[in-house]
Order: C-alpha cells, then sequence, then structure tokens
C-alpha cells in the first residue's frame, strides 16, 4: 500500500486490522480514521514535503548551537554560510 501508493485500500486494510482484534494496531487504525482523507491522500499523491522539513531541522539545530551567544544577525550569516 504504501509503496504503490494504493491509499485506496486503506478503509479495507481498516477493517482487516478490526477485525483480528490486535490491541496495539487495531488502535491506531481506528485512529486513523479521525483524518481518513488526508491519510489516503498522503498514501497516494506524489506531493511531499520532506525537503521542506530537513531544511527546518537544520536551521533549528544552528539556532540551538547558537542560544545565548549571539543575535539574530549571526544567526542570519551561520544559515545562510551553511
Amino acid at each position: 500500500m504504501l509503496t504503490d501508493r494504493l491509499g485506496s485500500m486503506l478503509p479495507t486494510w481498516i477493517d482487516a486490522v478490526d477485525a483480528s482484534q490486535l490491541p496495539g494496531l487495531t488502535g491506531f487504525a481506528l485512529h486513523l480514521l479521525r483524518d481518513l482523507d488526508a491519510v489516503t491522500a498522503g498514501l497516494t499523491l506524489d506531493w511531499s514535503s520532506g525537503g521542506i522539513e530537513g531544511a527546518v531541522n537544520r536551521i533549528k539545530k544552528i539556532k540551538r548551537q547558537l542560544y545565548g551567544r549571539a543575535g539574530f544577525e549571526l544567526l542570519r550569516k551561520m544559515i545562510l554560510l551553511q
């Protein structure tokens, strides 16, 4: 379902997991029902925010390293130089 982008099979999978009575997996599957449209879109569409997530994490790492040592100008230069 993940590698072939078959998000349309998600409701069938949730029903099968619910019938299996596995406590941890059943709870996870039922929580997916809260926002089924978003989960289905995530499993179906080609869109990804992976690149943005990486950039944000890099900026947060630099900010943590400079915490209490410098102001915004140095933080800005460090982000632009790395």
